[in-house]
């Protein structure tokens, strides 16, 4: 089992395009079941019904307290905004 969240992210001539917040989960564990959080922001839920992973449709635009306003939600841990840095510095 992964057992801290990590952040990927797909760039486009040299900027964030999207990205994933891969969050805890069982090995091989895939979603069947994708949920809006808030704006440009979308939660994975896996056949358990457990979150997943956060999808960031517009990484520009979504901040840390709304990613972690998300994870609250879900009754998990915050990211430190240093691990999100990545979405922003581009």
């Amino acid at each position: 089992m992964r057992r801290q969240p990590y952040l990927e992210i797909t760039f486009r001539r040299g900027w964030p395009f999207a990205a994933y917040l891969y969050l805890p989960r069982a090995p091989h564990a895939k979603s069947v079941r994708t949920s809006e959080a808030a704006p440009n922001l979308l939660v994975d839920h896996g056949d358990d019904g457990a979150p997943i992973g956060i999808e960031i449709l517009a990484p520009g635009d979504v901040g840390a307290d709304a990613i972690n306003s998300v994870l609250a939600k879900l009754k998990l841990p915050p990211v430190p905004e240093a691990d999100l840095a990545p979405l922003w510095s581009a």
